[in-house]
């Protein structure tokens, strides 16, 4: 069991789904304002995606960013940010192969643009994040005809861009091949201990939501590995509890899962208050972000 648990809170996440929820964070100030709530909650470190804000769709512009992380630091809350790197991985794949692929629905794109974001706010040096995301391999996502694409190349060049940069490469696995891949990453040099895990589970179709495979992939993790995990919708609070008794930390958030319970929408803030009763009922104790920072070795 994990005695000092680090929580992470995935603030609004991509999907269209999750404006649905009167909770869902728009706008860079909003956004902004959900994390710093979630973090006054005690989320050490809080996910972010961006929005358009005229239309609510999910944004790849470094402007949207900017905002976001320049409203988290004049607050003067102390929390660790990190940016999602996912986006501009999904292809939509056509009835007719290359003739209509790709479909509509495609955003797929360079590791480089991937990462635009984080590298122009390191380049401009002053709200550049603590952590970025890369999501470890392809994966079918959900049932239609979408995948999500990332090459063993486009990993290793998005590994080498987080270590030229300085940010910390958080590495998102949705299935246990994409753990095999990071320990090769190591083993190549490009990445710097100690190693960050975040388990994605019950993602359609990726590592279902049960222990067998959170116990497969914690049984397999890189040496000194400080890990994570996850479970979405229903069993993200049940995941909380299944994490920490196995020796992880916390993710929750409006990205994986809208409820506080059955019909009731929750805020980010709530979600965070719940996991932290969860995990201190259990007897252990949530850290905070200066104590993640020396845990994950970030300045």
């Amino acid at each position: 069991m994990n005695q000092d648990v680090m929580i992470t809170c995935a603030v609004t996440g991509d999907d269209s789904k999750v404006t649905k929820s009167p909770y869902c964070a728009v706008t860079p100030d909003e956004i902004a304002q959900s994390a710093i709530d979630a973090a006054k909650a005690g989320a050490a470190i809080v996910h972010i995606h961006v929005r358009d804000p005229e239309t609510g769709n999910f944004s790849m512009e470094t402007k949207h960013y900017r905002a976001v992380v320049k409203a988290i630091r004049e607050s003067g809350t102390d929390v660790i940010v990190n940016l999602t790197c996912g986006m501009g991985g999904y292809i939509v794949i056509g009835n007719e192969g290359l003739k209509d692929t790709p479909a509509p629905g495609s955003d797929f794109c360079t590791q480089e643009d991937r990462m635009r974001h984080v590298i122009d706010l390191c380049e401009e040096g002053k709200y550049r994040p603590d952590i970025c995301t890369l999501d470890c391999g392809s994966l079918n996502f959900g049932d239609g005809d979408r995948a999500y694409i990332s090459t063993p190349n486009y990993l290793r060049q998005g590994a080498a861009i987080c270590k030229d940069l300085g940010v910390k490469p958080e590495f998102e696995i949705f299935d246990t091949g994409n753990l095999w891949f990071v320990k090769q990453m190591i083993k190549e040099g490009l990445v710097l201990p100690p190693p960050l895990i975040q388990l994605c589970m019950g993602i359609a179709w990726g590592a279902p939501a049960n222990t067998e495979h959170l116990l497969a992939m914690k049984n397999f993790m890189p040496e000194g590995a400080v890990w994570s995990s996850f479970a979405i919708s229903r069993m993200q609070m049940p995941w909380v509890a299944n994490s920490v008794v196995n020796g992880g930390n916390v993710r929750v958030g409006l990205e994986d899962n809208l409820y506080l319970s059955k019909g009731v929408y929750a805020s980010n803030a709530q979600l965070v208050t719940k996991a932290r009763g969860i995990v201190e009922a259990m007897g252990a104790r949530v850290i905070g972000p200066a104590e993640v920072r020396e845990r994950l070795k970030i300045g």
